[in-house]
């Protein structure tokens, strides 16, 4: 049958194993270095792998193809997790470039998105007065290019999504907003493509409690934000959400 699904150009393949995280399928694998689509049943021509890619590798055509076979793909899926039950080890979140692993980083403090200290500031964001600031970052990648859509520390978590250049402007950023939450940041002017898809199943896929956005007052700085909201309707969640408006001298307005 002729249908469409995804080509991936090996050119420009760098070999970094996004798209194997992004497609829920496992129809694509790392071979010799490059993505290549392991078999066409399992692709279900959705492409969520497309917005993963950095390199722009991978685009859709319409071919001759295999028909989509979803109780394939689930029975090999469910092989996968019996072999990793047995073993004793889990699935690796990330089977690309070690650089783009999801991993957990450990912070102390509560994780409901509670200020730990410090006098309550503007939007109810707290002041913290040490002279030795510490990371609040929990979690890597923090880029949402490279954020995979299901990763441990997504559930339960409080959501930050922020433009990237308001952790320059805002000097306190890691302690009013950092803290307690999980941040992805991007840019709307300079990232190519959408982020309304990713931030659609992270926010389907997985637990989070509570969303905050943070932009620049600089109109372009508008599209992530929303980009953000947007995924949250098309996500059916009902979470607590705000939007943060960073001024370009560095104040919440």
């Amino acid at each position: 049958m002729k249908r469409q699904i995804i080509t991936i150009d090996e050119a420009k393949c760098n070999g970094c194993g996004l798209c194997v995280s992004a497609c829920h399928e496992g129809a694509i694998g790392l071979e010799n270095g490059k993505a290549k689509l392991l078999r066409d049943d399992y692709c279900d021509g959705l492409g969520d792998c497309l917005p993963a890619c950095p390199t722009g590798a991978i685009s859709f055509e319409t071919r001759e193809a295999e028909a989509y076979n979803e109780e394939a793909m689930r029975e090999r899926a469910n092989a996968r997790a019996n072999a990793h039950a047995r073993s004793g080890s889990a699935p690796a979140a990330h089977s690309g470039c070690p650089g783009s692993a999801a991993r957990s980083l450990a912070r102390s403090g509560p994780a409901d998105g509670t200020p730990q200290k410090g006098e309550s500031g503007k939007a109810g964001f707290s002041r913290v007065t040490d002279s030795v600031s510490t990371s609040e970052l929990r979690q890597w990648p923090v880029q949402l290019k490279l954020a995979p859509v299901n990763a441990p520390y997504f559930d339960g978590a409080n959501l930050l999504v922020a433009a990237d250049c308001t952790a320059f402007a805002y000097a306190a950023f890691h302690e009013d907003f950092i803290r307690n939450r999980i941040a992805l940041i991007g840019c709307p002017k300079l990232d190519p493509g959408d982020y309304t898809e990713k931030l659609t199943a992270i926010l389907a896929e997985n637990d989070v409690k509570s969303l905050t956005i943070v932009r620049m007052e600089v109109p372009c700085c508008g599209g992530l934000a929303n980009q953000a909201t947007e995924a949250l309707k098309a996500s059916g969640k009902f979470i607590p959400w705000q939007v943060v408006t960073i001024s370009i001298d560095g104040k919440i307005l």
